[in-house]
């Protein structure tokens, strides 16, 4: 799609209201100023967290850059280019030498010249979106703890309330305040987040304390002194990350829940509470290298970061669709998913799309049909994390030493293809046709899928996911053509 620039679009008089500075929200300002609505964010902290380590990023997400030129230099220059990948049982035996990720991706069959995302240090990222929310002039207030979501269908408005007891109003109302928002009871029922009953321990610190012990140093170096590198490492229900930088170093456990994780970044404990648990793990132990890594880590640097979800939901916005979730409020995912930053990123700019398409007039029809073309493509992409999940968990080594893309979780091309701009400009017409023929979401045929071809929705919960893989069994993806 054609980049048009900020004051491409007329403004639409859209008042939208932003509560949550993640990045579906940030992205939701961002682009929602783009396509001429009034934003105006709120958000519960002082400031925003732009601590945390590292995700990964896939081009549908990032594909929007091309209309800031800006952002898209600056995100240029902090990707990881140039990156190496390695792969290790949890023991530390190689399982799969360095390859640079291109070389990686043809030996899964995957096109070299068309990776699937990059791994980003979050920030780096988070700091380059605040930046562009700053210099936009968005009003952002701080401090502005959200207790409560409302809506009058006949002012046709929805609003919040603080916990000051101040009310805001705007004609859409964005929830992306993260899994345990308070717009659950409106939008959708009591579905409450809960524990996975797993936890990620979390750690990114400067590269110079790896000069505490020269083995460690060593081993964790960069591929020829300037390269990053991803370093996986993969075990009986866990599997870690690190990476390299030239000016840091992150490390990523997957683990049970211990009792002392909470969703927080701010939450940290000690290497000794890590270490114990490393000894938990079933079988053989982690390799002494890690073990080592986690010793010198400096402390107040690891954060346990609780895994919570909710069960999917096709109800995403208040009966008047004044108010409507994005991001994590909408659709949890777990870290082994390699999707929830960039589809909160595809939330953010598909309803910023559908609300510039429908107008003012049309502002509940737009939203719905945002809600229409993300439904099911993120209730795939949560199931395809539970599979990639089970297959880092419990890799079966003999099966990898076969075919290395047993080793690598799958991202498939119905994921990273899809350009959530476009298909909201090709397909708003025909959506809100169905929508008014009364064709319920899992019907409807009117659009192409931007979802496996061939699968057709089906509702499932994350419990018979859950207890499939503790039997053994492996995650149910469904029909249609995952690859």
């Amino acid at each position: 799609m054609e980049a048009k620039p900020l004051g491409s679009y007329p403004s639409t008089g859209i008042d939208v209201l932003v509560v949550g500075t993640g990045l579906a929200g940030l992205t939701a300002a961002i682009e929602c100023t783009r396509k001429g609505h009034n934003v105006h964010i709120l958000e519960r902290n002082a400031t925003i967290n732009t601590a945390g380590d590292m995700y990964f990023m896939g081009p549908s997400a990032t594909r929007f850059f091309k209309h800031w030129p800006e952002m898209a230099k600056e995100y240029d220059s902090i990707s990881l280019h140039n990156a190496w990948i390695e792969t290790f049982t949890h023991t530390g035996q190689v399982m799969i030498k360095p390859l640079k990720v291109s070389d990686r991706l043809r030996a899964q069959g995957l096109d070299p010249d068309t990776p699937p995302g990059t791994f980003q240090m979050r920030p780096l990222v988070y700091k380059m979106f605040v930046h562009q929310v700053e210099k936009l002039g968005i009003k952002l207030e701080f401090n502005r703890r959200v207790v409560d979501y409302f809506e009058d269908e006949k002012t046709g408005k929805g609003g919040v309330i603080t916990d000051d007891g101040k009310r805001y109003e705007a004609d859409v109302v964005i929830a992306a305040d993260g899994v345990g928002s308070k717009s659950q009871k409106l939008v959708g029922g009591q579905v409450r987040a809960r524990p996975s009953g797993r936890a990620m321990w979390r750690a990114a610190f400067p590269i110079e304390h790896l000069d505490k012990n020269p083995k460690v140093k060593e081993f964790f170096h960069m591929i020829n002194g300037t390269e990053p590198i991803v370093r996986t490492w993969l075990g009986p229900s866990t599997y870690a990350l690190t990476l390299t930088r030239d000016d840091a170093m992150i490390w990523i456990m997957n683990h049970d829940a211990s009792g002392s994780e909470a969703e927080s970044w701010n939450n940290t404990i000690d290497a000794e509470e890590v270490l114990e648990g490393m000894e938990k793990v079933p079988g053989p132990k982690w390799a002494p290298i890690f073990q080592d890594l986690v010793r010198l880590t400096p402390p107040k640097t690891i954060i346990n970061f609780e895994l919570l979800w909710r069960n999917p939901q096709p109800s995403w916005t208040s009966p008047g669709a004044r108010v409507i979730q994005i991001g994590d409020s909408a659709h949890s995912y777990l870290p082994a998913s390699g999707n929830g930053a960039t589809q909160a990123i595809e939330d953010a700019i598909s309803l910023a799309s559908c609300l510039q398409i429908g107008g003012k007039e049309n502002t509940p029809q737009s939203v719905r049909a945002h809600v229409r073309f993300r439904f099911t493509r993120n209730s795939c992409a949560q199931k395809l994390g539970f599979s990639n999940a089970e297959l880092l968990q419990d890799t079966d080594w003999e099966k990898v030493k076969l075919d290395p893309r047993r080793a690598a979780p799958r991202l498939p091309k119905w994921v990273w293809s899809h350009d959530p701009e476009l298909y909201a400009y090709e397909n708003y017409e025909k959506v809100v046709e169905s929508i008014k023929e009364g064709i319920p979401f899992e019907e409807d045929t009117s659009i192409p899928p931007n979802y496996p071809p061939g699968y057709k929705y089906e509702p499932w919960n994350i419990e018979q996911i859950m207890d499939d893989m503790r039997n053994g069994k492996p995650v149910d993806l469904g029909p249609g053509d995952w690859s």
